[in-house]
């Protein structure tokens, strides 16, 4: 196991581990955003699994496999807790893993379908194809209130634009606007990321959608259920945190210039590579 670089936390400060947070790629910087707005004294530890993404075409066993090496790798950084900023990792493995690892583990759909109820009665979901397939934003929807109405739509092809920074290509608004067309005819008034990369998609999105249709962002409502269970657990840091650290599976190069938008500077970024024998981490980039 990789030993350098770590920050060492005594049992008797565990106020001051970093909290996990993890993601495909770039799409959980959504939730780390709202984290530096909503705890900003907490240290974070933030890792895209960029060597596997689009995660939101893969198996439920490929996905559950995935979240296991990251978890198992996020322990031996000790972390406090952490947070699945990935919609289809919540879906299909969150409550798999909660039984396996002895560690707080949060996901983004329960937080972003009690949002949605709050905000209207006719839902649209944005998702990947996995996501979508899984019916897990309608099922935690309609569980809270039955009355009412959800459609969902899988957008495979919104995960890829965004990594590439495709934003602003006239192609991603017609991707857009074709995702987005089966749900404006059903008139919804509330539309759900269904998936942390879909934020950065907003001003496309919201060009396309009727103004009345209220945005739904989870990354927003996770961190919140984050600081709910921050203050049960009694491990709210109130001490100076730690800079935050990055970590890809694929290219820091890439992730470094990817990122660099929604960070507004380029971070330092570590290699983590798994495998079925053991977890390495390879220098800084």
């Amino acid at each position: 196991m990789f030993e350098g670089n770590q920050n060492h936390f005594s049992d008797l400060e565990p106020q001051r581990a970093p909290i996990g947070i993890f993601d495909s790629g770039v799409g959980g910087l959504t939730v780390l955003r709202q984290l530096y707005r909503q705890l900003p004294n907490e240290s974070i530890i933030y890792f895209g699994d960029t060597a596997r993404l689009p995660y939101g075409i893969r198996s439920q066993a490929e996905i559950l496999h995935f979240v296991r090496d990251i978890l198992t790798w996020m322990q031996q950084q000790q972390v406090k807790m952490v947070i699945m900023a990935c919609n289809t990792s919540s879906a299909l493995a969150l409550e798999t893993v909660r039984e396996e690892f002895n560690l707080p583990i949060l996901g983004v759909i329960l937080p972003g379908a009690k949002a949605a109820v709050q905000q209207g009665k006719r839902i649209g979901v944005i998702a990947t194809p996995a996501t979508a397939k899984s019916n897990a934003y309608r099922q935690a929807i309609l569980e809270i209130d039955p009355d009412v109405q959800v459609w969902q739509v899988g957008c495979p092809e919104f995960v890829p634009l965004i990594e590439q920074n495709r934003i602003q290509d006239p192609y991603t608004t017609d991707v857009a606007r074709s995702y987005l067309q089966p749900l404006i005819q059903q008139q919804i008034d509330t539309l759900v990321y269904g998936c942390t990369h879909y934020p950065h998609l907003e001003p496309v999105l919201r060009s396309l959608l009727p103004s009345e249709v209220k945005l739904v962002d989870p990354a927003v409502h996770v961190v919140a259920a984050c600081t709910q269970e921050l203050d049960l657990l009694g491990l709210k840091n109130t001490h100076p945190p730690q800079p935050t650290r990055f970590a890809v599976s694929g290219c820091p190069q890439q992730f470094a210039q990817s990122s660099l938008p929604w960070l507004g500077c380029t971070p330092m970024v570590e290699v983590v590579r798994f495998d079925d024998a053991a977890i390495s981490q390879i220098q800084k980039y």
